[in-house]
């Protein structure tokens, strides 16, 4: 990953301690080798403070002409406010985006979004992550080809968003590793892989995560 102050809103001088801790975290979080991940410039009107991060789940080698195929990709933005927010209640707030495509059964599950957002707090519980105020949306849709494009069967894409705030910990500085890990552990969730089960956590017992499908190629 490069470093963290160049993706920053602010300069680094002017930095507060308990956002570069927390960017840190987002540094040192151990994930899962099918994630390939790396900074992107943040937003710079939704906070004082942005740090985003960009990642894919990669099968490799499973292209047409052997290249890696990304399976589900999404977004990670880290918005901090030192002086807090009434809507986050706190200072930090988690804002991400996951989509991936489905197979057509899946798509068709009337159940989807309830299934899909479950995969989210799961994976959040997994880790032992403390959160609040969580908010967010699931959004399914279908393609259908036509025309010159008929041979190609019917996908279905899956894109959810959603942002929480994060308990702060010692120092004001939530345990932001976990939440990215949890993030990516949904990543990996839409795209088809098993689920692995995280270390455990001070809260106790690891909630395993319900296997969708197995990978594919796109």
């Amino acid at each position: 990953m490069a470093a963290a102050h160049e993706h920053l809103t602010d300069s680094a001088d002017n930095v507060p301690i308990p956002f570069r801790q927390a960017i840190e975290a987002l540094r040192a979080a151990r994930l899962r080798p099918e994630i390939e991940i790396e900074p992107t410039p943040a937003p710079k009107r939704l906070a004082p403070y942005a740090y985003a991060l960009e990642a894919a789940v990669v099968e490799p080698g499973t292209g047409p002409e052997g290249e890696d195929t990304d399976l589900a990709d999404g977004r990670l933005v880290l918005l901090h406010d030192p002086a807090g927010h009434d809507a986050w209640q706190g200072t930090f707030r988690v804002v991400t985006l996951a989509r991936a495509e489905l197979e057509p059964e899946m798509g068709s599950d009337p159940l989807l979004p309830e299934v899909s957002w479950s995969w989210l707090t799961g994976a959040l519980d997994a880790r032992g992550v403390r959160y609040g105020e969580p908010s967010g949306t699931v959004t399914r849709a279908s393609s259908h080809y036509f025309g010159g494009l008929a041979e190609r069967a019917p996908a279905t894409q899956i894109e959810m968003r959603a942002s929480w705030t994060p308990e702060e910990g010692q120092g004001g500085v939530p345990d932001l590793a976990a939440h990215l890990s949890a993030w990516c552990d949904l990543l990996c969730q839409v795209a088809g892989l098993p689920p692995v089960a995280p270390e455990p956590s001070p809260r106790g017992g690891v909630v395993p995560l319900p296997q969708r499908r197995g990978p594919q190629a796109r």
